[in-house]
């Protein structure tokens, strides 16, 4: 009997993921632009377009942080800016979260963590954890998952380095370590 669930979950498993690559080559297809998929060292041809791709103007949004301060990303023209998506219940989330931390304090950039509140169990849970945790950066809630999906965001966490002239210059799938955020921090203009 565990043999037929465990083939069935495995089989519905494969499937839900070969929907998903069919339904993003569908929107690349469509739209002309790919998705979100890597980061390499090429050169990126930076354009006016607003999205979520490399080189692309970052989709501006408003949300309300944790301290009751609404904040826009466009608050911060003309700064470099690390846009994290995150969950507290996320294991690889909590494991990056002391770097980004670290990396906040030693580099002039903006931290914004977005949490990503309708996957969490309440609200209190996420204060409690970063305030357990001392961490000092905006943590804004998106209650309803609506930046989240402006991002195009599917794994957890992902980060975007957006530098100062609004442009995304780098996308991390998962998490990062600070090694990582520094050199890609470096790469920003």
């Amino acid at each position: 009997m565990r043999k037929v669930i465990f083939g069935v979950l495995l089989i519905a498993m494969i499937s839900y993921a070969l929907f998903q690559y069919i339904s993003t080559q569908s929107d690349q297809s469509e739209t002309g632009n790919p998705v979100v998929s890597s980061n390499t060292d090429i050169d990126i041809k930076e354009t006016n377009v607003v999205g979520v791709q490399r080189g692309n103007v970052a989709p501006n949004f408003s949300l309300e942080t944790l301290d009751g301060e609404v904040l826009s990303l466009s608050d911060f023209k003309g700064k470099k800016v690390f846009l994290n998506f995150w969950a507290t219940w996320c294991p690889p989330c909590r494991a990056e979260m002391p770097d980004i931390q670290k990396f906040s304090e030693d580099e002039d950039v903006v931290v914004l963590a977005i949490n990503l509140t309708q996957t969490e169990n309440s609200l209190t849970t996420v204060e409690n954890f970063i305030q357990d945790r001392a961490f000092t950066f905006p943590v804004l809630i998106d209650q309803n998952g609506d930046v989240a999906e402006l991002y195009r965001v599917q794994a957890y966490p992902t980060s975007y380095m957006i530098d100062s002239k609004g442009r995304i210059q780098y996308v991390a799938l998962g998490a990062m370590n600070y090694d990582l955020m520094i050199r890609e921090f470096e790469k920003l203009e």
